[in-house]
């Protein structure tokens, strides 16, 4: 894995949406190989109750900027010091059906036990890149959104887990600047960017 093309990405922004939110894409260096710390949100949200995402959620007014959502976010849902924080680079804004607008930070943090606020997220869990990007842990579905038009879904099945929608959507970046992988089939980001 190498970080250089994330570090140097231009990203995209999504100015248009109706809300903004932030994730932390978190690396992890587990065993001498690298992870990407999930989140599983708890069953009773009202917002995609029970499905894999990364720590992260909505700008408030006390936030300085869209960088100190994540880092807000990441602290209230599982722990995470803004002093373990290393920021390694930015990925493209993504809207989604719920009207926001996602922006994406990649940081490295420490491996080490995460307390998941249990109002919020239901589980931590630390997928292995080697998994990610396994074609036989990945496949994908086309849909038609009723704003977006076509659309491709990429689901990657790793440990037990299965990410996708935004997360997925998020992964696909991600792991095609960091990585050699290539997704079989992706969304056009004109279609959500």
């Amino acid at each position: 894995m190498d970080l250089s093309r994330v570090r140097g990405h231009e990203p995209r922004r999504v100015t248009d949406e109706r809300r903004e939110a932030a994730v932390l894409v978190p690396v992890v260096e587990r065993g001498g190989q690298p992870h990407l710390l999930f989140t599983k949100r708890a069953e009773d949200l009202s917002d995609h109750p029970g499905q894999m995402s990364f720590p992260g959620g909505g700008r408030e007014t006390v936030d300085e900027d869209i960088y100190a959502t994540a880092l807000r976010e990441g602290n209230e849902e599982i722990g995470l010091r803004e002093e373990e924080v290393e920021l390694v680079g930015q990925l493209d804004d993504i809207r989604t059906v719920t009207h926001f607008s996602i922006t994406p930070f990649v940081v490295r943090v420490p491996d080490r036990v995460y307390e998941p606020d249990d109002r919020e997220v239901a589980e931590i869990a630390v997928l292995p890149i080697a998994g990610l990007i396994d074609d036989a842990n990945h496949e994908l579905e086309r849909r038609e959104h009723p704003h977006y038009g076509e659309i491709v879904i990429h689901y990657f099945h790793v440990d037990g887990y299965t990410v996708w929608g935004a997360t997925g959507r998020i992964v696909v970046q991600f792991l095609e600047l960091a990585t050699d992988w290539r997704a079989p089939e992706r969304l056009d980001p004109e279609s959500y960017g």
